[in-house]
């Protein structure tokens, strides 16, 4: 173990650089071009290690990948996972796109999910580098997760779940906060409310229907929500109307809900179909589509048992022990507990301030989450 310890330590100016550059390249969820350059950086940094390949090819979302050292060995594999894709337009950031300084980096998914994605290609690496031979162990790169892999059709999910299916441990590398993991966590259910009303000259305002204003009355009532252990809403998208002497037509909201468990689900759907139906301005009709879902990552045993394992494989090893923690949040972790995979989430690197330009991560935090990860593989 101070071997491998030692190999990571050796090797993190280099991931470092990594991290930088790919980090450096815009990939969007919907700029497949962007998403597979970045898979592309990894596919050959794979490939001048002697690692095995294997990809997804998707015609709309970026390709996904699983990448194993030893996938001859017969032992049940360790997987590693993240995603390279991010929530941020180009452009976003503003040039140079990355930047660092002593203790931080900074730029776009340099905490979700790039740095995790990094740090497991760097335990992967350091586990060849120090002739680990006794089980396979591999990286998923997920390519659309951003969006619950609306791009791919679940493809890329089902692919992950193809490559996990027989692992004994499933670590997903989203950012963490802290000496912390997270094995329960919220879904997500999305609706996009589609309102039709009267257009009208202004000056005749009351002969019309403003979807406008009943969007605003239904977009109130959803917001409502806000239980952090419950029902959460946030409405983040909106758009109506023509031009401002003209009752608007037409207005569209997408509603964005978390929820923890199935009856919290269902109590969701009601809420957002209830709310389709009634009309406070006269006049005007709702449509309610469903966007994308994602299943809520209960607690369950098998996650907590693997935990408790890892906490055991820290304490022998002189790593910080993590402590669980709620996730608010959703993510792919959510599909492998559903496949009954034991599945422990959230112990990429750390940093915070995710899904905004002032996204960062602590540098010292790569090596520390190459450890963690190494470690899980090597003792398990």
């Amino acid at each position: 173990m101070q071997k491998l310890f030692a190999k990571i330590d050796e090797l993190n100016d280099f991931y470092i650089g990594v991290w930088k550059d790919i980090c450096a390249i815009d990939s969007p969820t919907n700029y497949k071009e962007g998403v597979d350059r970045v898979g592309d950086y990894l596919i050959k940094l794979a490939r001048e290690r002697g690692f095995e390949i294997k990809i997804l090819e998707n015609e709309i979302a970026g390709n996904a990948l699983a990448i194993t050292i030893n996938p001859d060995c017969k032992e049940n594999p360790v997987v590693f996972s993240g995603h390279i894709d991010t929530v941020f337009p180009i452009g976003t950031f503003p040039s140079p796109t990355v930047t660092t300084d002593d203790e931080k980096i900074y730029g776009p998914g340099v905490m979700d999910c790039k740095g995790g994605v990094v740090a497991s290609f760097m335990a992967l690496d350091a586990l060849s580098q120090c002739s680990f031979k006794s089980r396979p162990v591999k990286l998923i790169v997920q390519s659309d997760e951003e969006t619950s892999s609306l791009q791919s059709g679940k493809k890329t999910i089902e692919f992950m779940i193809d490559e996990s299916k027989s692992a004994a441990a499933f670590l997903n590398t989203e950012g963490t906060q802290g000496n912390t993991a997270v094995i329960e966590r919220k879904g997500i259910l999305r609706y996009r409310f589609n309102i039709t009303g009267k257009a009208v000259h202004s000056s005749k305002c009351h002969n019309g229907a403003n979807a406008i204003c009943e969007a605003a009355h239904k977009i109130i009532k959803l917001e409502q929500m806000k239980d952090l252990d419950g029902l959460t809403c946030n409405c983040g998208i909106i758009e109506g109307g023509t031009v401002a002497n003209t009752v608007a037509e037409k207005c569209s909201f997408t509603a964005d809900i978390r929820f923890a468990n199935n009856r919290q689900y269902d109590e969701a759907v009601r809420i957002c179909e209830e709310t389709a139906k009634q009309s406070t301005v006269s006049g005007c009709s709702c449509e309610l589509v469903k966007v994308s879902e994602r299943p809520a990552m209960p607690l369950c045993d098998k996650n907590i048992d693997l935990l408790s394992k890892m906490n055991e494989i820290y304490k022998s090893c002189g790593l910080p022990t993590l402590e669980k923690l709620f996730g608010e949040g959703d993510s792919d972790a959510a599909y492998t507990t559903q496949a009954d995979i034991p599945t422990v989430d959230s112990i990429g690197v750390d940093g915070g301030d995710i899904h905004s330009i002032r996204e960062y991560a602590r540098l010292d935090s790569l090596s520390e989450c190459a450890k963690r990860l190494a470690a899980v593989a090597f003792k398990l």
